[in-house]
């Protein structure tokens, strides 16, 4: 198959298949209308102690301010609110509200369950596999392009 070819089936596949697969991933937070990057954020509120926006834009290597619109969201939302540092009071963490808290446990449940029906339908070494992949085809466009890691 020559790089053309493969370049024309490569494009196919992400416009039938990829995208398809975002909006799976993504359709349990939009009941609750948040996108999949703001209940990633909830999820890492929950998961860590003392988090701020400057930690969770720095994990993602993302700048502060787009972590900032999602925050906004969410502050609007009520699902979050922010906690000044007792000692410095120019740091905020966040947390999740009783109702945010609640909202993420659902999403993650939902989420869980659909991502156990993959890994049962192509078994765990595919689904493995697959993960092995993407880390490997992410680490090779990292090394190609490092201004965008």
């Amino acid at each position: 198959m020559n790089t053309k070819h493969l370049l024309d089936e490569y494009i196919d596949v992400y416009m039938t298949s990829l995208k398809y697969l975002d909006s799976f991933i993504s359709e349990p937070a939009m009941a609750f209308k948040l996108s999949f990057e703001q209940y990633l954020i909830m999820h890492t509120i929950k998961e860590s102690q003392n988090v701020t926006l400057v930690d969770i834009a720095d994990s993602r290597k993302v700048t502060r301010s787009a972590i900032s619109r999602q925050i906004k969201v969410l502050l609007g939302l009520e699902y979050i609110y922010q906690e000044r540092d007792s000692n410095d009071r120019r740091r905020q963490y966040l947390r999740l509200t009783p109702r945010g808290d609640e909202i993420e446990r659902v999403i993650s449940k939902k989420a869980e369950q659909r991502f156990q029906s993959w890994v049962d339908y192509f078994g765990e070494g595919k689904a493995e596999e697959i993960l092995h992949f993407i880390r490997q085809f992410v680490d090779v466009a990292n090394l190609n392009n490092p201004a965008d890691s």
